[in-house]
């Protein structure tokens, strides 16, 4: 199935080292230039980019996530992570399995920051939360053996503060924007510890355009929220759909820039058509895309 949704990862001039880092810590894992700044024509804030990468593509045992290079304007947080759901069926034994998260997790420890400690959870054998040295946060864990198949790496939203308990809200406006979708798993966690909360705290697993999310309601007040340092692209069919999609989404004016836009949930998302890489061999592509909002394929 072709991978419509791509998380994209704004990466402080450092895009091109943080995927080969990326492809050094997984296994099955590869990173490639996939587009590189105009030598000329750039505006004044990118012209020290000219002529170096502006998107590289890492792709982990098959899932693509895109690295944009960039300055220091947004960066990553945990409010999108990435779940890397290890499957001991894969491995000779659990203790195999182990000791590969333990491995992947040190590596992207590395003068990176721990969430949550690896350990034992109610929910997992092992698991561990943790920020690599570029901002990006990943969540290890040891599946069941007896649980269902799941991608290794599965992008998780998490709602808290000015948008906590709104995630079912989220997914069910995304599943209409986006199908074939549909909530697949939905687990309520009681609340331990303090603050209390009266509302359930829902994790659930959900597709949307047939790939797998998933999202949960924080119940603790976290000093994070969603930002562009890491948005989810949608490659778009024709400009209907991008019509379509923008639409129903974008309610922050002021964000709406070359396809990207803001939604009511804070998410940003780039809304660009399928064959943008072609689109952007047109002449001056690049130089029209930059004065737009919402992508008009006529106009680039």
């Amino acid at each position: 199935m072709t991978q419509r949704i791509t998380p994209n990862i704004w990466c402080d001039h450092a895009a091109e080292e943080a995927g080969a880092f990326y492809a050094s810590v997984f296994e099955r894992a590869t990173s490639r230039v996939v587009a590189r700044y105009p030598a000329d024509g750039l505006p004044e804030f990118q012209r020290s980019f000219a002529g170096l990468p502006l998107t590289v593509d890492v792709s982990i045992d098959g899932y693509r996530i895109s690295l944009i290079n960039a300055g220091s304007e947004f960066a990553p947080n945990p409010a999108i992570s990435f779940l890397v759901s290890v499957d001991p069926r894969d491995f000779s034994d659990d203790d195999a399995a182990r000791a590969w998260i333990n491995r992947t997790w040190t590596r992207l420890g590395e003068d990176g920051l721990v969430l949550m400690d690896i350990g034992e959870y109610l929910f997992s054998g092992l698991y561990g939360w943790v920020e690599d040295r570029y901002g990006v946060s990943w969540q290890l864990k040891l599946m069941d053996r007896d649980a269902e198949p799941a991608p290794l790496v599965t992008p998780m939203l998490v709602f808290g503060g000015p948008v906590r308990n709104r995630s079912q809200e989220a997914i069910a406006l995304y599943g209409e924007l986006l199908p074939p979708s549909g909530i697949t798993r939905r687990v309520e966690y009681p609340v331990t510890e303090p603050p209390h909360v009266d509302e359930p705290i829902w994790y659930s697993e959900f597709l949307l355009a047939g790939q797998r999310f998933a999202a949960f309601d924080s119940p603790i007040d976290r000093d994070f929220t969603f930002t562009p340092g890491l948005s989810l692209q949608i490659d778009c069919d024709g400009q209907d759909e991008i019509d379509r999609i923008w639409d129903a989404l974008s309610v922050v004016p002021e964000a709406e820039q070359c396809g990207w836009l803001v939604d009511r949930f804070g998410v940003s998302w780039q809304v660009v058509p399928a064959n943008m890489g072609e689109l952007m061999q047109r002449p001056n592509a690049y130089e029209h895309l930059m004065r737009m909002g919402r992508i008009v394929i006529a106009d680039l």
